[in-house]
């Protein structure tokens, strides 16, 4: 089907379709059309979502600037902007390609376009769980919260897209949903567990280090001290 002009009052629309009303919105989305339009929203996902990331670099409002002092929080968001609308526009495909598989393994639609565009769509929560991931730096716990819900959400909407849109079988998906959902948990639980214990070991090595450079100094203070004393004892002589 012929390309048409990208239509932004449509793009806001359909966003807060997805969001607020997925099985409506799934039910009813064109499963055609070409990639332009998925490619454009995937960029504009991707470029938002890099910009909340920059935002909180710089007010060193991440996990890694809580972890590092804060001293590296700007350099990742640049790093975030850059890294999120690359990785938007490749996760895009990728994305296609996984949901494809799962949507076959549910005896749903295997078009390679039409998963592509469902993809583009369910990539409205990457804006969202940026916007949210300023939590991370206040406490990892509550980030982690939060990511997990925003992760569960995106399992909602990926269920109704498989069933609505994609056409695949109902029973089928909840169960590949559930499990999903299960190793998401599974995830999160590991990765702040593991950051945690890498925190724990950067805290002590600064601790260390302190340490170390305490003990210089008042070598340093004793050595000039003695010299101070030879050189009075010369003097003397």
């Amino acid at each position: 089907m012929a390309e048409s002009g990208f239509d932004f009052k449509k793009f806001i629309d359909d966003s807060k379709a997805v969001l607020m009303a997925p099985k409506e919105y799934f039910s009813s989305m064109p499963t055609e059309g070409g990639f332009v339009e998925p490619l454009i929203k995937a960029v504009i996902y991707g470029t938002i979502a890099g910009v909340f990331g920059l935002i909180w670099g710089v007010l060193h409002l991440t996990a890694a600037s809580g972890a590092f002092g804060g001293l590296i929080g700007g350099g990742v968001g640049v790093m975030a902007l850059v890294g999120s609308i690359i990785g938007a526009i490749i996760g895009l495909f990728i994305g296609g390609v996984i949901l494809l598989i799962v949507s076959a393994i549910c005896g749903g639609n295997t078009n390679f376009e039409a998963n592509v565009r469902v993809t583009a769509a369910l990539m409205v929560l990457s804006p969202i769980s940026a916007l949210l991931s300023f939590t991370s730096g206040i406490n990892l716990w509550l980030g982690g919260l939060i990511s997990l819900a925003v992760s569960l959400y995106g399992l909602y909407l990926l269920y109704h897209a498989l069933v609505n849109a994609l056409k695949g079988k109902e029973g089928t998906a909840k169960v590949i949903t559930i499990v999903l959902a299960a190793l998401v948990g599974l995830m999160l639980i590991s990765t702040l567990t593991c950051y945690k214990a890498a925190s724990t070991i950067g805290d002590k090595y600064q601790a260390d280090t302190e340490k170390y450079l305490k003990q210089n100094e008042d070598t340093l203070k004793d050595f000039n001290k003695m010299m101070e004393e030879l050189k009075k004892q010369q003097g003397e002589k």
